[in-house]
């Protein structure tokens, strides 16, 4: 992870290689107030195929956004839930759905007058 973030001068550049993508900040999102199962997360994001689901989970914690912890179990069970430094994603999430929400009302008001 460090490596990422170093070789990227732009701090925007930064943010986007460690968050950036289709399906990362919508993971984080639904991770960013509860621990979740992976079922619990797929069942939120509906469009994407658990194959990616699963890849963009290992990529989150490899670079240390996510911790995985899997209980030993039969059926097994593992949880996801944000490392510090994922939680020191939220403020820019919760910014991003704020501002996504308002755009979503003003098209519905648009839509109406």
């Amino acid at each position: 992870m460090e490596n990422k973030v170093e070789n990227n001068p732009c701090p925007v550049t930064a943010t986007i290689t460690l968050i950036g993508g289709r399906w990362k900040p919508i993971i984080l999102f639904h991770l960013s107030d509860h621990t979740r199962r992976f079922g619990e997360i797929a069942v939120r994001m509906p469009s994407i195929s658990r194959k990616v689901l699963s890849e963009q989970l290992k990529e989150l914690e490899v670079d240390g956004l996510i911790n995985r912890r899997q209980f030993k179990e039969i059926p097994p069970r593992v949880e996801y839930s944000l490392t510090e430094l994922g939680k020191s994603v939220r403020p820019l999430l919760i910014h991003m759905a704020t501002w996504g929400q308002e755009m979503i009302l003003d098209k519905q008001l648009n839509d109406i007058g």
